[in-house]
């Protein structure tokens, strides 16, 4: 085509675009960015994985699974075989680098169960790590007595473990038994030093904070 002098006009028809649709993904953050960075700052992860090691081949360690389930707590407290659920409508993979699919139900079961017999001593260290990070004031400290009513016989209970037992529950349930549990925290902060657990039972004068 051209104009009246003859010069060819260019076409006024622009090349086609080619447009690719690709899926999108929603997912909640909230606020999973500031409690990996308090569980960064308390070295949450590595305490754990010094006192509970794994094979290096694991697809992920006890210490990553604990700060997921620390995250899940405080963002969105669910019965552990939904944590999984949770994780998958959260930005937890791009935050703390675990797919969805490893919080399942048996990997956060291996999780605790490894913890259980170093709790005291993964607490106390993060406890210490919080205490220096933050200047807090240790020279007082607060107990707190607690008890956890429990559905069941509980006939045999292994001897390390406290046992559960009729007692005066907070909750008033008196007719489930129950274990105790006392708490210390630091005055300034509240950061959690050690805990004690005690037989449904027992008396408030055993039930003192250990020296």
């Amino acid at each position: 085509m051209s104009n009246s002098s003859g010069v060819p006009r260019r076409s006024a028809l622009r090349p086609r675009t080619e447009v690719a649709v690709s899926g999108v993904v929603e997912k909640r953050l909230g606020a999973l960015p500031v409690v990996a960075g308090f569980l960064r700052r308390l070295d949450v992860a590595g305490t754990v994985d010094r006192a509970c090691p794994i094979e290096a081949t694991a697809l992920s360690t006890h210490g990553q699974v604990i700060e997921a389930l620390v995250a899940n707590r405080l963002t969105s407290p669910l019965p552990l075989q939904h944590v999984s659920h949770w994780a998958r409508d959260w930005a937890v993979e791009e935050v703390f680098g675990l797919p969805a699919d490893i919080l399942n139900d048996d990997r956060l079961a291996r999780a605790l169960d490894a913890i259980a017999p170093n709790l005291e001593g993964i607490v106390g260290s993060v406890g210490a790590r919080a205490i220096d990070v933050f200047g807090l004031d240790v020279a007082r400290l607060h107990w707190d007595m607690t008890s956890m009513s429990l559905h069941g016989a509980y006939e045999q209970v292994e001897e390390e473990f406290p046992a559960p037992a009729y007692g005066h529950p907070k909750d008033r349930r008196t007719d489930l038994k129950q274990i105790q549990a006392g708490l210390a925290v630091t005055s300034d902060g509240g950061v959690p030093v050690f805990h004690r657990a005690y037989d449904g039972g027992a008396a408030v004068v055993s039930r003192s904070p250990p020296p």
